[in-house]
């Protein structure tokens, strides 16, 4: 029993083991100079697509056994000979343009995952091979759109445009442009070559005009210099000579600045006199203006005190007076608006209240009625009835009849009254029957105080009627 529980002892320390080696053994480090390409199950991007790959560069990741696998993308340089022939430039020359285009494996984050999508499992020539047609097409593209002089003389913008157009589509399978070199450009027609003659034409040329302008420069600085002596020589001789004159004319110069100083200085002291008097007498007349100006000055301020200064006391206190009456008579108007308002108010106020009270009281005589309209009609008729009585009999009460004569015989009529009874009977149907008042009003007497006559004879003539 003991030796069993050694032997599954030692049985799962080398199953432990063998799991950490095979743990060990998936954990995989990135060199300097390749990619590490993951590739199955990775994860997914930012918008929700599963990713097809994962690359790393410079670092170690884990490598989940079934679900995972690896590979290595080498980051070498690779050199490609591209020997462009007969290639159709802008003025429609063909030239030979021989370069060589060095270009690798890209380790920036979107690059390096093109690059782990296209060229993946792909041998070095085969890489060699697909960068050398991109660039054969892209170095066309760029000789047609540039003439022959911008190609040969400005060599920086030619490899500049290879550069941009080359790189943008290597960066579509994933590689990087490291190094562009053309070494010559050739073409068939011989346009190159002439240009060259040409310039060494041009130079051979420069060179014989610039011996040319030095030794007539020689010849016109040996007459300048010749011409500057002579120049100099009269020059030196007619300063000398005008330095004589010069002290003779300042010595008469001043002699007449002398004279003309004793004259000015007579000519200043009479001036001098004469203004002086001048001044005196201009001070004795400003001084007299200045005290009549004073004195006016002080008259009209006199003459504003008492008269002006007096109308506007005047004048403010009459706008005073009629501001305050303005005022009084602002406040009473509206005061009197004010009363008005409440009065008008509080008899809106009563009038609201005493329909409201009114409305209140009929829709409680409705619901007592049990919310038949008819029914409390009746009630307020029932009500009323003795009043419209009364109004009725009041209608012949205050008839003055000062005497009546009658002549009756006794006898009755044909319908079996007298001649009395029929003056009463006639005085009584003057007055309006309360049915006839009920239709004039746009109502019909309620059933229970009876019908009229004209509705009886209707009831019975519907009696009468066959089959009634």
């Amino acid at each position: 029993m003991p030796e069993t529980i050694i032997v599954a002892v030692a049985v799962g320390v080398v199953v432990i083991i063998a799991l950490i080696i095979a743990i060990l053994s998936r954990y995989r480090k990135c060199p300097s100079d390749k990619v590490l390409v993951i590739y199955g199950k990775v994860g997914s991007e930012k918008n929700g697509q599963a990713r097809s790959a994962k690359c790393i560069h410079g670092g170690a990741a884990f490598i989940f056994p079934v679900l995972q696998s690896f590979q290595y993308l080498d980051l070498t340089p690779i050199s490609i000979n591209v020997d462009l022939k007969n290639a159709l430039s802008k003025q429609n020359i063909r030239i030979d343009v021989p370069s060589r285009f060095t270009v690798g494996i890209s380790t920036e984050p979107g690059i390096m995952q093109n690059a782990a999508e296209r060229l993946l499992g792909l041998r070095m020539n085969e890489i060699q091979e697909l960068a050398k047609d991109i660039i054969f097409g892209q170095l066309r593209l760029v000789v047609a759109t540039m003439d022959i002089e911008e190609i040969n003389t400005d060599r920086d913008k030619f490899l500049l445009a290879v550069s941009n157009n080359v790189e943008i589509e290597l960066k579509k399978i994933g590689l990087r442009l490291i190094n562009v070199n053309v070494t010559d450009i050739n073409d068939e027609s011989g346009y190159i070559d002439a240009l060259g003659k040409e310039a060494a034409a041009k130079a051979i040329n420069d060179a014989k005009k610039s011996v040319a302008e030095k030794d007539r420069d020689g010849e016109i600085g040996k007459a300048n210099a010749m011409r500057d002596q002579r120049i100099q020589v009269s020059a030196a001789n007619a300063i000398a000579i005008k330095g004589e004159n010069d002290a003779k004319i300042e010595v008469a110069q001043s002699e007449a600045a002398r004279r003309e100083k004793e004259a000015e200085a007579l000519r200043i002291a009479t001036a001098a006199e004469a203004v002086q008097n001048a001044k005196a007498r201009e001070e004795a007349y400003n001084a007299q203006r200045e005290a009549e100006q004073t004195r006016a000055a002080l008259e009209r301020a006199t003459q504003q005190a008492d008269i002006i200064v007096k109308a506007e006391i005047a004048k403010e206190q009459a706008q005073i007076a009629a501001e305050a009456e303005a005022e009084v008579m602002r406040r009473k108007a509206k005061g009197e608006a004010d009363a008005i308002f409440a009065k008008m108010e509080a008899q809106a106020n009563g009038a609201k209240e005493i329909l409201q009270k009114q409305a209140e009281g009929m829709r409680e005589l409705v619901s007592a009625a049990g919310g038949n309209a008819d029914d409390a009609v009746k009630l307020i008729v029932s009500d009323k009835l003795e009043e419209l009585m009364r109004i009725q009999v009041d209608a012949i009460k205050n008839i003055k009849i000062d005497k009546v004569t009658v002549w009756d015989s006794g006898a009755g009529n044909a319908d079996g009254k007298s001649s009395t009874a029929n003056f009463i009977s006639g005085m009584m149907k003057a007055v309006p029957p309360l049915g006839e008042v009920f239709r004039q009003a746009g109502m019909d007497l309620p059933s229970f105080l009876g019908t009229s006559a004209e509705e009886s004879e209707k009831v019975e003539s519907v009696k009468d009627m066959p089959g009634a």
